[in-house]
């Protein structure tokens, strides 16, 4: 009898051991994984503050004369990888111009890892410094892998924003990072501009220099964008007013 109830605890603590063994592994196993993510938010952290200090020094640098023009958009407003971050393709545009740029943003909330950064998000805190009539959107590289769904969303919610001001919506030039979903989102964008009543300028013809990442554009290549969007704004805008004053008089007859 004494040896069965020594060989019954026995077992009891061969059991007992493998269940503080399994939870002593789990407990390893969770202790990583926080580790892990709280490095990974951690990066994510410094990387967002990274962006908004950028961002917060590119609004500072208004350029031009002229009337008060503002741009919301993402790294290529914001100037990111250039020695001079005024120097990015807004500073192309005629007028005084204002720029509100976050890297990696877009037209959907999640496009960015950041909180808060959406164009729609941004966009009020911009107008009340900028006090702009005229306002540039340019992105759609961010919303790459966005669903329309979302894209949709957070286009609706800037226009709300937007209202009373005009707007020029600017589509995603073919980086060959990611010119493959750049048609999907260059149509999307464009229909969404034209249901708002705001003008579409499409950039993904423009053959334009890029660095070693195939996503962000040389000084010479936001010089050229820069260009070519104020070029393309002028005259889309120019339509604009053609359409309407057409479209005022047939009314009127």
């Amino acid at each position: 009898m004494a040896h069965g109830g020594g060989a019954g605890e026995a077992a009891r603590v061969s059991v007992r051991g493998r269940v503080l063994l399994g939870i002593g592994s789990a407990l390893v196993v969770v202790l990583a994984l926080t580790v892990v993510l709280a490095e990974r938010a951690g990066a994510d952290l410094s990387r967002c503050e990274r962006f908004a200090a950028a961002s917060a020094e590119r609004a500072e640098a208004v350029t031009g004369a002229g009337e008060d023009l503002l741009v919301i958009g993402d790294s290529y407003a914001a100037g990111l990888r250039l020695d001079r971050t005024a120097a990015s393709w807004p500073s192309r545009l005629p007028g005084r111009v204002h720029v509100a740029g976050f890297s990696g943003s877009g037209f959907s909330a999640t496009a960015s890892a950041c909180t808060d950064v959406s164009f729609a998000a941004r966009a009020a805190a911009a107008l009340r410094r900028s006090g702009a009539g005229t306002v540039v959107v340019e992105g759609g590289l961010n919303d790459h892998d966005q669903s329309a769904a979302a894209v949709t969303a957070g286009f609706r919610q800037l226009m709300q924003v937007l209202e009373g001001r005009r707007v020029v919506v600017v589509g995603p030039p073919a980086a060959p990072a990611r010119a493959a979903e750049v048609p999907a989102v260059d149509r999307l964008l464009a229909d969404l501009a034209a249901r708002h009543g705001a003008a579409y300028v499409a950039t993904s013809d423009l053959e334009l220099p890029y660095l070693d990442d195939a996503l962000h554009l040389t000084p010479e290549g936001h010089r050229a964008f820069g260009d070519a969007v104020a070029q393309r704004m002028t005259q889309r805008m120019a339509a604009q007013l053609l359409n309407a004053a057409s479209n005022d008089a047939a009314g009127g007859s």
